[in-house]
């Protein structure tokens, strides 16, 4: 058996389609095992560009089983939205598989998201008001709605009613924004009932059973470590486990079957919404890369901040997660910077950090101590061969290994998929 997690190390968006796409077609199942439509992929094929907000990206592989595991909240309408523009491409989405146990987003949870960011003021989190924080929120509380509820309307109903009782209060008497009603959130996830059945499994059966037989599967993260719920910049994070332990939890394949974790990391780093961010460029330099990287949320088109790559992260979520390997990528972004800073410690109130400080308060006051690398000229953008890169890339690549803590399996240098360096293989058969 061969199961391999896929993570983000950084703040997110940091090209983790690049991983499943360097695995190719050893790749049976890949499965999504946290978040919802809040986190995009940008998966480009040839000519052709392709953004998932909610589909794992196997989906663009022939022959790939793709799956929506139980950890994941799914908005049904984006579900729908996001099937039907890969079948007006030609895309075969057939294989596709969803839990039963996976908890839908209804629409007055997106309100609620939205309305209460806005109420937030000055201490707005930065989500995306996709209604992903509530529904985990009733996933907890225990007055959710899950995939199999659709197929046995009483049942929906019952739920729906109970979870209106404090929702409308909140909507109402705090918010003065309108009730919703019993029939129309009914009628809404009711509607998609009848073309979802097909694709409702127990995907943590089918996963087990495809491990067993000595199938690969992939289990591909939504957002990253340092917006993990647990590990993460708390409060500004995510609400579910972005982490390899949620693999586990979000799709009921025990940890003993995880063969190898492979951590993403852009050669720089990058992050969408508030919190702290020690390396940020908030200056002509951070839109130099913002521009040279498009960094602009898939999701939500927002600007991304930007910064100098961060080995304290790094160190620190190849300790939370074991990285096996580590994908960069982005690396021909950082083409044409005559220097180029590496964070390598933190500095609070004249105290030296090595690692991630245990205080969330301190890390809001750390102060980036760099370490100056030489930049290069060349445009390596789409070069295949590790040994064709100039030496000050090579150079910095060794660096940014040994300070990270896990060796550096893959290089991206560009956006196509076959725009990548590969030194290991990431099925560590080499």
């Amino acid at each position: 058996m061969t199961g391999v997690a896929i993570i983000g190390g950084q703040w997110g968006d940091e090209g983790k389609g690049k991983a499943t796409d360097l695995l190719g077609d050893r790749i049976d199942y890949v499965v999504k095992f946290n978040g919802g439509n809040n986190a995009g992929h940008t998966v480009v094929i040839g000519d052709e560009k392709y953004a998932l907000h909610l589909l794992p990206s196997g989906i663009l592989s022939p022959g790939v089983t793709p799956v929506i595991g139980n950890g994941v909240v799914v908005d049904l309408g984006v579900l729908f939205y996001e099937l039907d523009h890969l079948i007006e491409r030609g895309v075969d989405v057939s294989r596709l598989k969803v839990s039963g146990n996976a908890h839908v987003i209804p629409e007055y949870n997106r309100a609620l998201d939205q309305v209460t960011e806005r109420f937030l003021g000055k201490r707005r989190i930065g989500t995306t008001g996709r209604g992903i924080g509530p529904t985990y929120a009733d996933k907890m509380t225990r007055v959710g709605i899950r995939i199999q509820d659709l197929f046995d309307e009483h049942i929906l109903r019952q739920k729906i009613e109970g979870a209106l009782v404090q929702k409308n209060e909140l909507l109402v008497k705090m918010y003065n924004r309108r009730a919703f009603t019993v029939d129309e959130i009914a009628d809404d996830l009711l509607s998609y009932a009848e073309r979802l059945a097909p694709m409702v499994a127990d995907t943590a059966l089918d996963l087990n059973l495809a491990l067993e037989r000595g199938e690969t599967v992939v289990f591909e993260a939504g957002q990253a470590t340092m917006l993990d719920i647990d590990h993460g910049t708390y409060p500004y994070v995510t609400s579910s486990s972005a982490t390899a332990g949620g693999v586990a939890t979000g799709s009921g394949v025990s940890p003993r079957n995880v063969d190898r974790i492979v951590g993403i990391q852009k050669a720089y780093i990058t992050r969408v919404g508030s919190g702290p961010f020690p390396t940020e460029l908030d200056d002509e330099v951070g839109e130099k890369l913002r521009q040279r990287g498009g960094e602009f949320g898939t999701t939500t088109g927002r600007p991304r901040r930007t910064g100098w790559f961060d080995s304290v992260i790094a160190r620190y979520a190849s300790r939370i997660n074991g990285f096996t390997d580590i994908v960069m990528t982005k690396l021909d972004v950082l083409s044409t910077f005559e220097t180029i800073p590496v964070c390598v410690a933190y500095e609070v109130d004249g105290v030296r950090f090595d690692e991630m400080p245990m205080s969330q308060s301190d890390f809001h006051h750390a102060k980036p101590i760099y370490e100056e690398f030489p930049g290069w000229e060349d445009d390596i953008a789409g070069i295949t061969d590790f040994s064709k890169l100039p030496g000050n890339a090579q150079s910095y690549v060794k660096a940014i290994e040994e300070l990270s803590g896990a060796r550096i399996s893959a290089i991206g240098t560009g956006p196509a998929r076959d725009h990548i360096i590969q030194l290991h293989d990431l099925l560590g058969r080499d």
